[in-house]
């Protein structure tokens, strides 16, 4: 799939240039996907449009993905000072930050969520495990949805059934009925034509039609929570820059380049749609009263766990502000 992103011009006041005599931080950045995965061409124009803006100051250079380092050790490697960044899963490193899984725990779009304290109350807990937070690249579309080998008729056929989900995931699946497999994106076709798994969960943009047809027989609609990217700095890495500098590459994520990704999908969304049709994918969607009670499922399994694992106060913080009232 391809994208066709807009370049924006940045604002004035961000581009202050270095002092003459200044290093530009240096930055080894890796991705949980690979280069030609769709779900990381926003991370690649977050490092055209850095390098561009912050010369002189902030030099990216992304190395790669799964292929450099294993997508969830990633977030540990740039812990420990491996990796400089990393653009992950939110859900990949729940180990390190128990509340990281709660960034997809929403169905609010990534203005309503700026809106409130939520991303400055990650910066701290991030920080207090001894990472940077700088801040998420948002896609509110990617919802995420079950894709399944078998006919599907009602819920009550993925009991017992095998799906692969990330751990964000995992809760809703069990409340299902259903076995959670917890594997990497790059693995999931060969669980799939292997048979170790029946089915997966994933974003409606992901290419399924092209790369599951003849696998995949039943698309299980609506789609649960929110996608969001984490982008993960090495906190010594993070101090090198000056104060100034950490305000100025905060406030351009989070305020300039997010807002401009959050809704780059209806393009691929509407297109994989119709190919998922022409490869004779079945849609199995549940409507009213049941998308309902489905969709409060999902979020009241996954919250139910970020409370035993992070603490029922912290849970309900966080909870307050990623609800639409």
């Amino acid at each position: 799939m391809k994208h066709v992103f807009s370049t924006a011009l940045v604002a004035a006041s961000l581009a202050v240039a270095a002092p003459a005599f200044a290093d530009p931080v240096q930055i080894n950045a890796v991705t949980f996907a690979p280069r030609q995965a769709s779900i990381t061409q926003p991370f690649a124009q977050f490092v055209e449009e850095v390098n561009e803006m912050f010369a002189g100051e902030i030099e990216i250079t992304w190395r790669g993905g799964p292929e450099v380092m294993p997508p969830f050790g990633q977030p540990e490697g740039v812990r420990n000072g491996a990796m400089g960044m990393t653009y992950t899963s939110p859900s990949y490193y729940q180990g390190l930050v128990p509340t990281s899984g709660t960034m997809n725990l929403s169905f609010m779009n990534y203005e309503e969520i700026a809106a409130t304290d939520y991303h400055e109350r990650m910066t701290e807990l991030h920080a207090e495990q001894d990472l940077a937070f700088v801040g998420e690249i948002p896609a509110t579309q990617l919802n995420f949805q079950i894709y399944m080998s078998g006919e599907i008729t009602s819920l009550a056929d993925l009991e017992g059934q095998r799906i692969r989900v990330f751990p964000a995931l995992l809760p809703l699946v069990e409340a299902l009925g259903a076995e959670p497999i917890v594997l990497p994106m790059p693995e999931i076709y060969t669980a799939m034509e292997r048979g170790a798994i029946d089915g997966f969960m994933q974003g409606p943009n992901g290419g399924q039609a092209e790369q599951f047809e003849g696998i995949v027989s039943t698309v299980v609609q609506p789609g649960v929570y929110r996608a969001g990217f984490p982008v993960l700095m090495n906190m010594d890495l993070w101090n090198e820059m000056s104060p100034d500098l950490q305000e100025r590459f905060t406030t351009f994520l989070r305020e300039d380049f997010a807002p401009r990704m959050d809704f780059i999908w209806t393009e691929d969304i509407t297109t994989e749609r119709a190919a998922q049709e022409a490869a004779g994918f079945e849609f199995f969607v549940l409507e009213g009263e049941d998308a309902a009670a489905y969709e409060a499922l999902a979020m009241d399994a996954a919250w139910a766990t970020v409370a035993e694992t992070a603490g029922e106060e912290i849970a309900a913080e966080l909870r307050g502000m990623l609800d639409r009232q």
